[in-house]
């Protein structure tokens, strides 16, 4: 088998590979080989995104034979690995995507890390701050990165709107925003393996779609969040016969580090809204709000009136305009958004990804972060809406292992 070296000189090779014409480097990421831990929905846009990417699926596995069979097929993995550990241990696998149930992340991103990995884990990165905090021990160990898939920061108009941000077109922040909708759930009889909390953990709307949220308003603004008080909502106490006790929907009020004040919904059972993602930021000078069901667009609100800005590559800012694909007219969404991630994850993993979309690329601290947020948001709902502080993150970049060959 091959050890750290070994693996380092295969990356080395391949990154002086693709040395030989600087346009590569920026252009196009490497071909890294993947095995994928599950066999879902997340799986196969998991799956479609590496092979976007330039990379293959070597392998995928499940929580059993048959189930890794299954995988197999789902992600058109060129094999199915009996267990998790027969696939990390695979000298022809470069990256692990982890898309299993939320409760085994931890385990299955560190088994990935120690094998001498790159990781991908699907969020939540885990179900809790500790759990959350062991994978980056392992990472730091390991000397190897990680990425986290908060792809909606791939958006281009999201990126825009950062970027205007950062320029000073909002002014000072005031009042912020927004909800995440959807309906999956809406029925008393609809359920899945996220209801089950020894499957999905201690939250399962909040953790599913509010880290996005989150995410999004912390990375567009470059503020943080620093108390939150929430209410929580089980609309269906039983589902399909059985006990459902995590949250179906939450309130979340909070405020920000820069003097900021919020309040948000999250919803997965909200009848007619499929995935509807809203943030909408008020400032001194100007307000912009993004819609992940409408993405090729950022409303701008100014006192002379409001307008919306359409994605046109030649009219962005570069950090949006690089993941502009195509001409105006030709929506992109939300799998290329994904396919962004993944290539800018690949890259970063091989040390060709540039420093501007490095800032940009979700890591293993960002997972951390969204931990940090629901645990903050779930305690609050424990104690009826009490104001709860958001622990910050005392890790540097230097100590996230953001590390490459």
């Amino acid at each position: 088998m091959l050890g750290l070296l070994g693996r380092a000189a295969h990356r080395t090779s391949l990154i002086e590979f693709l040395g030989r014409g600087s346009h590569l480097m920026t252009d196009f990421p490497p071909a890294l080989r993947a095995g994928i831990i599950g066999g879902g929905f997340m799986a196969a846009v998991h799956s479609r995104a590496i092979r976007a990417a330039g990379g293959s699926v070597v392998a995928a596995t499940a929580s059993s034979a048959d189930r890794a069979h299954l995988a197999r097929k789902s992600t058109g993995a060129r094999h199915a690995a009996a267990s998790v550990r027969e696939l990390v241990q695979r000298e022809d696998i470069d990256v692990v995507h982890v898309c299993s149930p939320n409760a085994v992340h931890q385990e299955h991103a560190v088994q990935a890390l120690e094998a001498g990995k790159w990781l991908v884990c699907e969020k939540p990165l885990a179900t809790s701050v500790r759990a959350a905090e062991s994978i980056l021990d392992a990472s730091t160990c390991s000397g190897l990165g990680g990425s986290v898939p908060f792809v909606y920061r791939f958006h281009p108009m999201v990126r825009e709107m950062r970027a205007r941000i950062a320029a000073g077109a909002l002014g000072a922040p005031s009042v912020i925003h927004g909800s995440y909708l959807q309906d999956w759930l809406a029925a008393e009889n609809a359920t899945n393996w996220r209801v089950d909390p020894r499957l999905g953990g201690r939250s399962r709307a909040f953790a599913d779609i509010g880290s996005h949220w989150f995410d999004l308003l912390e990375f567009v603004t470059g503020d943080r969040v620093t108390r939150v008080s929430a209410q929580g909502l089980t609309a269906f106490p039983q589902r399909n016969g059985g006990a459902a006790t995590t949250e179906d929907a939450v309130s979340v009020q909070f405020a920000t580090e820069g003097g900021a004040i919020g309040a948000m919904v999250v919803s997965q059972v909200s009848a007619g809204r499929k995935n509807r993602l809203h943030l909408e930021i008020s400032g001194s000078d100007a307000s912009f709000a993004f819609d992940q069901e409408q993405p090729e667009s950022l409303w701008h609100g100014s006192l002379p009136g409001a307008t919306q800005l359409a994605r046109d590559g030649d009219q962005l800012a570069p950090d949006a305009a690089r993941l502009s694909l195509l001409p105006p007219g030709h929506p992109q969404g939300y799998q290329d958004a994904f396919n962004a991630f993944v290539a800018d994850s690949h890259s970063f993993f091989a040390g060709t990804l540039g420093p501007e979309a490095q800032r940009g690329l979700p890591q293993l601290q960002d997972g951390l972060r969204a931990a940090e947020i629901c645990d903050a948001v779930l305690d609050s709902v424990d104690s009826s809406g009490s104001w709860v502080e958001t622990t910050s993150a005392l890790r540097t970049e230097s100590e996230s292992a953001r590390v490459a060959v």
